[in-house]
């Protein structure tokens, strides 16, 4: 599974009015459903149930929102750079710009768990993180993540 199988380029955006965690996974619902032609309300609504259950700020600024949209049958990726860093309840309480969501299959398992374990491996990298803090064209966004040097997952094999 690489990265330019489950993020498309309209699915890479740069936010600047976003105030608050919940109005960015909003955003985060109309972006995928432009880009996937799913439905914004059923996407918001998984972000935010998954929210409940333990925040998805991973530290560093970088925060990895994920759930399972019935109907879907495949794994979904959106990207949204936030102009202005904002609470999203990290572990390391810093406040976060890089946001990568996943939106997978109600049944997709084993390829959810792989997704996110890529999308986690790929934002650790802190010079592409620093590269994409510093570029706002979603088109150069979507190139730097998906062009990113594939790290081989320790689990494999």
């Amino acid at each position: 599974m690489e990265l330019s199988s489950i993020l498309h380029v309209e699915a890479v955006k740069t936010l600047s009015a976003v105030t608050s965690k919940k109005r960015l996974l909003q955003e985060i619902g109309d972006i995928a459903a432009a880009a996937y032609d799913l439905p914004a309300a059923d996407i918001c609504h998984a972000l935010q149930e998954r929210e409940t259950l333990g925040p998805t700020g991973v530290g560093h600024g970088i925060a990895l929102p994920h759930a399972r949209i019935p109907g879907l049958t495949k794994v979904h990726g959106a990207f949204v750079r936030v102009e202005k860093a904002l609470d999203f309840e990290s572990v390391d309480r810093q406040p976060v710009d890089l946001v990568f969501a996943l939106l997978a299959p109600q049944d997709a398992g084993v390829d959810h768990l792989k997704a996110l374990a890529m999308v986690s491996r790929t934002m650790r990298d802190t010079s592409l993180c620093s590269k994409l803090r510093a570029n706002s064209d979603p088109a150069t966004l979507h190139t730097l993540l998906t062009e990113a040097p594939s790290v081989p997952s320790r689990l494999a094999g």
